[in-house]
């Protein structure tokens, strides 16, 4: 029996779908802002490392573009702490309300082109990408104009994208595992 390679994506899927989740739950109001007390801890280890590692095993894999993904957003996750904890410490000024919004824009658009490379995947990884895309564009748009209605939709649709990324990890692990479609994630 040929051996088969690791599957890392529903580590990586997961390390993104409960960090976006526990953010979004902030966005949507159903947090507190204290609750980045455990989103930044989650956004280093298990938002980001976690992501990263699940990239290095996708280009071991020769997978471009579970590498690009993973570990790009992996890194997202790092650069979302440390836009939150560098300026308190004075290590970087505080960012205007437009440059985050250029930032979120900016991995819009990144998703955006990812977004394009998966309509020759699975239906489940598409839905998670393109909730995601819309999730920064409202995101952005919400900091552009400061209306705090479009971040709380932003929040919501945060919390469905990270619980399509949930459903997709799952699904991958328990397929696998029982060798057959136990959830399907449209292939």
């Amino acid at each position: 029996m040929a051996e088969k390679d690791l599957n890392p994506a529903p580590l990586g899927l997961m390390g993104f779908g409960f960090t976006t989740i526990l953010l979004n739950l902030i966005n949507a109001g159903l947090l507190s802002a204290d609750a980045l007390g455990v989103v930044l801890p989650m956004g280093i280890f298990y938002g980001g490392l976690a992501q990263i590692i699940a990239g290095l095993l996708e280009a071991k894999n020769k997978n471009t573009f579970g590498a690009t993904a993973f570990s790009s957003y992996g890194l997202f996750w790092w650069s979302f702490v440390a836009i939150k904890v560098m300026p308190p410490l004075g290590l970087a000024p505080s960012p205007s309300a437009a440059a985050i919004a250029s930032y979120l824009f900016a991995w819009g658009v990144f998703t955006l082109l990812m977004t394009s490379a998966t309509f020759n995947g699975p239906k489940a990884l598409r839905v998670v990408f393109v909730t995601l895309s819309v999730l920064f564009f409202i995101l952005s748009l919400g900091d552009f104009t400061g209306n705090q209605e479009i971040k709380i939709i932003g929040g919501y649709e945060g919390i469905f994208c990270g619980l399509t990324a949930i459903y997709l990890a799952i699904a991958e692990i328990l397929n696998e595992t029982y060798g057959r479609t136990i959830l399907p994630i449209g292939e």
